[in-house]
């Protein structure tokens, strides 16, 4: 169904044509028309027809209609295709006077997407009568006033278009006016005077004034017009002045009076009674200013802004009782006062800024603007002065932001600088901004251990891997130029590089032990550990670390004397005579450890008579609990074992051999304690020492005696044929222990045999073999040690003790 329908015949006949034309052409739009004011759910037409669309998949495909718009207006039907009348369409409202009156939709189809415009043209109907500005006009005209002349009355006016507005005017019959038709359609319409006017005959009379618009049925608006006839009104409204100027403050509140205007008028009554008025009121004044109609008084009625208008034109009308008028301007101009503060606008900033850079470098530009003006908008900018920056003004109002001093960012990394503008006016306004400037790092510190030296101690016989120690370095400055890499110093020690020994990670600073260290070996050795940066280029810094490995108890006491049993058979001779607490031989060891690892204590854990002998705790000599009987066995054997005071301890064990006889001769087994294959070598050595000891024996024998009277405390090493034990037969590195073991780093001991008679003793002495003492060390010698000899069973001498 089409809205073209309802429309005269005529007006049918064409839009049957017209749309009979757009169903010939391919053309991208789909038309309608429809009649404005037309009810809801009134069917335009069909756009699955005017298309070619299935209007079963309508509602598949999602079609929907688009009105760029608050209202909608028209909808379409998922059903039919229809589209219809949705809300009301008033074309005044869409359009004005505009023609002609279109709108456009968007009909939107997916799956596949089509989007076809769809241009809704709404036609006008006459639903609005022509209206005249007043209900009434009073027209005064002076009887003098020749015939011919014209008064113009406003025209009428219908909000409809084309046919439907206004089209005619009718004026009531009468004697002395009538209307010229040629001015129906300008903006006035004109009353012509046809006949004069008579005052005293016919003073006042009413003409009514008719406007008839083009509709179907036609509609129309009329007017009264009163004429009155006045005597000669010759004189208009006067202003003093065709300018007047006057000065406001902006600030000046609603109700405050501008300027008062005069106008006269010479004629008498009610041609000389004047209204004034303001014309022209634009946008910007029409809610700022009124006059008083009697007197002429501008008032201030809104809220006045400089900034927005610094001054205002107003043209005012005086009109006279006749309806002459005069006409003048009024110039206001707006005086400014404080009342915008100053906005501070950034411009440029470099941020971060690096910390080492040159005093007086730019860092910000700024830009400072004030609304005010003269004075009011002169600004200044300030810092607080204890930054290291100051504001320096440059063009205009800008204002450059520069360094004074030089920046660290390790004492201060960031800056929160406030920008103070202050204008100058009275009272100051002001406004501030605060700028976050970051201080980039530069690589300008050097790694700081957090001490001078570092000791680490690690406990020998380790294992490798493990963590000696940490150092740690910190540097303040950021990222990677305060990212702190350990390593170590290239050296030696004990001409082995150090990386053999330890290594150090790299990033925690955590030093381990490549290998298993032995104390023994050695007791410490220092290391340089280098701290770097990543900068670039890099910094660094050494500290030195102290290693000190500690003492493990892992080394068995060694015993000295008497000699392990394989390499001699040592015997003592105890002479049958000997008392109780005679010293009796003494057992001499040494262990390599250190601190209580190395105090040695002794013990008798077997003898051939448990009674007979004992040993000391800690100094390892051996004495006679009580008298030697002749009932005692003539051969004594004593296991001692000496034991260090490790956790858990370690021990040694070894056999001395006694002999309780006051001569060799009275042992018939002596033979029996060496071995069958050295007996003959033993009787040759005994023979040859007999005598080389029997010649210088009798001529140092009185000088002996009397070193040892004057002298006990010193070692006998000449005078009573002592005999230095070589030194390679005491491990490297053995503790010095005073007072806990029985050897110390120099140790004398006197060896020497005696043939039975206490005044004719000959010594003769054999070292045990060339790994035994230090060549400058000697065992300590003993008041109460008795002479000895040695016999091995591999051709060294068998040694025997001889108590004197």
């Amino acid at each position: 169904m089409n809205a073209a329908a309802s429309l005269p015949c005529k007006w049918q006949f064409w839009a049957i044509i017209f749309y009979f034309f757009l169903d010939r052409v391919a053309v991208a739009d789909i038309r309608y028309s429809v009649l404005e004011e037309t009810k809801t759910k009134y069917i335009i037409g069909s756009l699955s027809k005017d298309l070619n669309l299935d209007s079963k998949g309508l509602s598949y495909r999602k079609a929907r209609l688009d009105y760029q718009g608050d209202k909608r207006y028209c909808g379409i039907d998922l059903d039919s295709g229809h589209i219809f009348v949705l809300e009301r369409i008033d074309r005044e409202i869409l359009c004005g006077t505009m023609t002609p009156c279109v709108l456009h939709f968007e009909f939107i189809l997916e799956n596949p997407l089509e989007l076809h415009n769809v241009i809704l043209e709404v036609q006008d109907v006459n639903d609005h009568t022509p209206a005249f500005p007043k209900d009434s006009i009073k027209l005064e005209i002076s009887e003098t006033v020749p015939t011919g002349s014209k008064f113009q009355i406003a025209r009428a006016r219908d909000l409809d278009v084309g046919i439907n507005s206004v089209q005619s005017y009718i004026l009531s019959q009468n004697e002395h006016f009538s209307m010229d038709a040629r001015t129906s359609k300008d903006r006035y319409v004109d009353i012509i005077l046809k006949s004069n006017l008579d005052r005293e005959i016919e003073g006042e009379f009413s003409l009514i004034l008719t406007a008839v618009d083009g509709g179907n049925p036609p509609r129309s608006g009329t007017v009264v017009i009163q004429v009155l006839v006045q005597d000669v009104n010759d004189n208009a409204p006067i202003f003093s002045q065709s300018l007047y100027r006057t000065q406001l403050f902006e600030n000046s509140a609603p109700g405050t009076t501008v300027i008062k205007i005069t106008a006269t008028d010479l004629d008498e009554g009610a041609n000389g009674q004047i209204t004034y008025y303001i014309n022209h009121l634009s946008d910007n004044t029409n809610n700022l200013f009124q006059i008083d109609e009697n007197n002429g008084e501008i008032s201030v009625t809104g809220q006045l802004d400089h900034e927005s208008a610094s001054s205002y034109e107003i043209e005012i009308q005086a009109e006279d009782g006749g309806g002459q008028t005069g006409h003048c301007k009024v110039l206001i101009e707006l005086a400014d006062v404080n009342d915008n503060a100053p906005v501070i606008m950034v411009k440029s900033l470099t941020n971060p800024i690096p910390e080492n850079i040159a005093v007086g470098s730019e860092v910000a530009i700024l830009n400072v603007k004030d609304q005010d003006s003269g004075e009011n908008s002169r600004v200044s900018c300030s810092v607080p002065i204890n930054l290291p920056f100051k504001l320096q003004r440059s063009i205009k109002n800008y204002f450059t932001l520069v360094t004074i001093t030089l920046l660290d960012r390790e004492q201060i990394a960031e800056y929160n600088i406030t920008i103070t503008a202050t204008d100058g006016g009275t009272p100051t306004l002001f406004s501030t901004t605060t700028l976050n400037i970051h201080v980039g790092d530069i690589n300008d510190n050097s790694p700081v251990f957090g001490q001078h030296v570092y000791g680490a101690y690690v406990v020998e016989n380790n294992k490798p891997g493990t963590s000696i120690c940490s150092v740690s370095a910190s540097d303040p400055d950021w990222r990677q130029n305060g990212t702190v890499m350990y390593s170590l110093v290239s050296s030696e020690v004990n001409s082995v590089p150090v990386s053999s020994f330890i290594s150090i990670n790299a990033d925690t600073g955590v030093i381990h032990a490549v290998r298993s260290f032995d104390f023994e070996q050695f007791r410490k050795f220092k290391v340089q550990v280098v701290a770097r940066d990543n900068g670039s280029p890099p910094l660094s810094s050494n500290v030195t670390v102290n290693v000190f490995i500690t003492d493990e108890n892992d080394n068995s006491p060694q015993i000295l004397y008497p000699a392990p049993e394989g390499k001699t058979l040592m015997t003592e001779m105890v002479p049958k005579a000997s008392l109780s607490g005679s010293l009796v031989s003494k057992v001499i060891a040494v262990d390599a450890d250190s601190g209580q690892n190395a105090w040695l204590s002794y013990q008798i854990v077997k003898s051939t008579d448990p009674g007979l002998f004992s040993i000391g705790l800690h100094n390892g000599e051996i004495r006679a609990l009580r008298d030697i009987t002749e009932s005692d066995s003539i051969k004594q054997n004593l296991i001692i074992s000496v034991k260090d005071n490790g956790q858990p301890p370690l021990s040694a064990t070894c056999s001395v051999y006694l002999l309780i006889s006051d001569n060799l001769a009275e042992v018939p087994e002596f033979k029996d304690m060496t071995y069958e294959e050295s007996n003959s070598k033993l009787t040759s050595y005994l023979i040859i020492a007999l005598v080389s000891v029997s010649t210088f024996f009798l001529t140092f024998i009185i000088l002996i005696l009397a070193v040892r009277f004057c002298h006990r405390r010193k070692p006998r090493l000449l005078f009573d044929g002592a005999v230095a034990i070589p030194s390679a037969y005491l491990p490297p590195n053995y503790a010095e222990v005073e007072g806990a073991g029985t050897l110390c780093s120099s140790y004398n001991y006197d060896t020497y045999l005696t043939t039975g008679s206490r005044t004719s003793d000959f010594k003769f002495v054999s070292s045990y073999n060339d790994n035994t003492l230090p060549a400058d060390g000697s065992l300590k010698t003993n008041r109460d040690d008795s002479n000895m000899t040695s016999l091995s069973d591999a051709g060294e001498i068998l040694e025997v003790r001889f108590f004197l």
